[in-house]
């Protein structure tokens, strides 16, 4: 069977059934799902940055960075310090954030995202919501994987690569040419600074939403190159010596303003304590040339493409006033493949009958003592990888392998594994475990090396 297949023996796909579902509840005129009771359905604006560097926010322990609003988010939040992708790269991250399921699972190679995988926006548009995205989708190019088919109601921003954030064209390789969309149509807005534009169709967004629930969803490209910074965000980082860091560093300053910005148009909406923000990063910094290797993952080794922590560990906060605790830190392994079924949850939007690997982060939020995952796996070409508790086991595809102890060696520096035979052996059998979980799935891609 292909990856586009569906099962054997299915008389209705997951896409269907979510249509038909969100018809039913229309034409019943039944109340919105509500999180607790007396309460409405809380709004969610999950923000990405775009190779964001592990520790690159001041609130994760950067000095030399500006991002005054991520740290405020972090102050009246919560903060996670093991948050993992699934993923070092832009699509199979983003697919496994918007599906909750591991990439070999939601994606078809060279494609996108399978037409039938069910994203965290059909859910919330099943369950009553308003959806959007602006921004940077890089889940596949055909109408089948676009944004509108894949549950958001409007979008408007490019679907792949990279672009220009004034002419909203491609200049890297093949394809040259203008990459703005909206909704399903080529949109032209020819100087309008890219992360403005999305800045501006969000806050629009928020301000027509009324008393109504809405899923945004702002996947800006910032600090990705080309970095084009701002005069004024420039200035802001005239102190950072070193050009190639003050070129990123004001970068993520332009991501900062506008995650304040989004949060000042909730807040005038009067929606504060009616809505959870979550922000977290696509995967780390990255080193190509274009990126001029500006960010960090200091005490980390690693950066995007990679499965060393600076690949793949990436900053998360979110902020729920009135119903997260504020100013708070988890410490427990959590996943970007946990915030499907937490939102979810929150949504009052059932999962049964989907298949997710993530879980629900209600009672690792709630306690400092409550555990998510035992353990987390990776693959990504012919690299994998696997953490339990301090441990960190990985190969490559010339069969190296590496142990590590994080929590003595965060770097991931010293290799153990000639001592420790007994930790090998264990997380070895762990990550065969799950790739065997994996095998059992006719939707994995098996040229993943599983």
């Amino acid at each position: 069977m292909t990856t586009g297949d569906t099962p054997q023996g299915e008389d209705m796909s997951r896409r269907r059934c979510l249509s038909a579902l969100g018809a039913g509840l229309a034409a019943l005129a039944l109340p919105l799902p509500v999180a607790a009771a007396g309460r409405r359905p809380p709004n969610i604006v999950m923000i990405v940055a775009d190779d964001l560097g592990s520790t690159d926010l001041g609130c994760y322990g950067a000095t030399d960075l500006r991002t005054p609003h991520l740290d405020a988010l972090a102050a009246h939040g919560v903060r996670f310090t093991d948050h993992y992708v699934t993923a070092p790269a832009c699509t199979p991250s983003r697919a496994s954030l918007l599906t909750g399921r591991e990439h070999a699972r939601a994606l078809q190679r060279n494609v996108g995202m399978e037409a039938e995988e069910t994203t965290l926006a059909e859910l919330l548009r099943a369950s009553g919501y308003h959806t959007a995205v602006y921004g940077k989708w890089h889940l596949g190019i055909p109408a089948a994987v676009s944004p509108l088919a894949q549950g958001f109601d409007e979008f408007v921003g490019f679907k792949v690569g990279a672009i220009d954030n004034y002419s909203h064209s491609y200049y890297w390789g093949a394809g040259v040419g203008h990459r703005l969309w909206k909704d399903d149509a080529e949109y032209h807005e020819d100087g309008t600074y890219f992360p403005d534009l999305v800045t501006r169709e969000a806050t629009r967004f928020i301000e027509r939403s009324g008393d109504h629930p809405f899923f945004l969803y702002l996947p800006y490209n910032q600090p990705h190159y080309p970095l084009q910074p701002t005069v004024t965000s420039l200035q802001q980082v005239a102190h950072i010596t070193d050009p190639a860091r003050r070129q990123y560093a004001a970068c993520v300053q332009v991501l900062d303003d506008a995650l304040g910005r989004i949060v000042g148009a909730i807040a005038a909406q009067g929606l504060t304590r009616d809505t959870i923000v979550l922000f977290l990063s696509d995967h780390g910094h990255s080193t190509e040339p274009d990126s001029l290797s500006g960010g960090r993952s200091t005490p980390y080794r690693g950066n995007k493409g990679t499965l060393l922590e600076g690949g793949i560990r990436v900053p998360c906060v979110v902020s729920w006033p009135g119903q997260y605790p504020e100013g708070i830190v988890r410490h427990q392994l959590t996943s970007s493949l946990d915030w499907f079924p937490t939102l979810a949850a929150h949504a009052g939007a059932s999962t049964a009958g989907l298949t997710l690997d993530g879980r629900d982060l209600q009672s690792v939020i709630s306690s400092p003592q409550a555990t998510a995952h035992a353990a987390l796996c990776w693959t990504y070409g012919d690299l994998w990888a696997v953490r339990e508790g301090p441990w960190k086991l990985m190969g490559g595809g010339e069969g190296e392998i590496s142990l590590y102890n994080l929590d003595d060696d965060p770097g991931e520096m010293h290799d153990l594994r000639s001592q420790r035979h007994d930790r090998f052996r264990h997380l070895a059998e762990v990550r065969n475990n799950w790739a065997e979980s994996l095998r059992a799935d006719p939707t994995v891609i098996r040229e993943l090396g599983l």
